[in-house]
């Protein structure tokens, strides 16, 4: 993947319950489960605000099918309450942290539109990232 492929920054989240870890270790044994090459996302949010890198920067995600050839996946970890039904769960240091690197991403790569996986054209309905990342992440984009 080329800087100029980048359309899309996509926001996931684990669907994993507030109140249980989901470590990268986990988050791994997962994705190779399901046959990946190791973890899909390019950066995973923990809840203490730890950034895990998945993926290398321009290396091709596997994350949001088709899109995978033309974003950027990050996730944070949660996105279920505690009877595991999409609520958002980001913590304040998740939100910092994601702030942050949302914000280098976009000045990377500055055409790429900042959304959530349920906000790609074209993808079956769900809740991820349980957030309306519009209203949590607009700004960044100058909206």
């Amino acid at each position: 993947m080329r800087e100029s492929d980048v359309r899309y920054i996509v926001l996931h989240c684990s669907a994993t319950r507030c109140n249980t870890d989901y470590t990268e270790e986990m988050l791994l044994r997962d994705h190779l489960a399901r046959k990946f090459k190791g973890i899909g996302y390019h950066f995973y949010i923990r809840k203490d605000g730890r950034r895990v890198q998945g993926r290398k920067l321009l290396e091709v995600g596997a994350h949001a099918v088709p899109y995978n050839r033309c974003s950027i996946g990050v996730c944070y970890e949660g996105g279920l309450d505690e009877n595991g039904r999409p609520c958002n769960t980001m913590t304040e240091k998740q939100r910092a942290e994601l702030t942050d690197l949302l914000t280098i991403l976009h000045k990377l790569f500055p055409k790429a539109r900042i959304v959530g996986h349920r906000d790609l054209p074209g993808t079956v309905p769900k809740a991820c990232p349980c957030l309306d990342t519009r209203k949590v992440f607009g700004w960044i984009e100058g909206e």
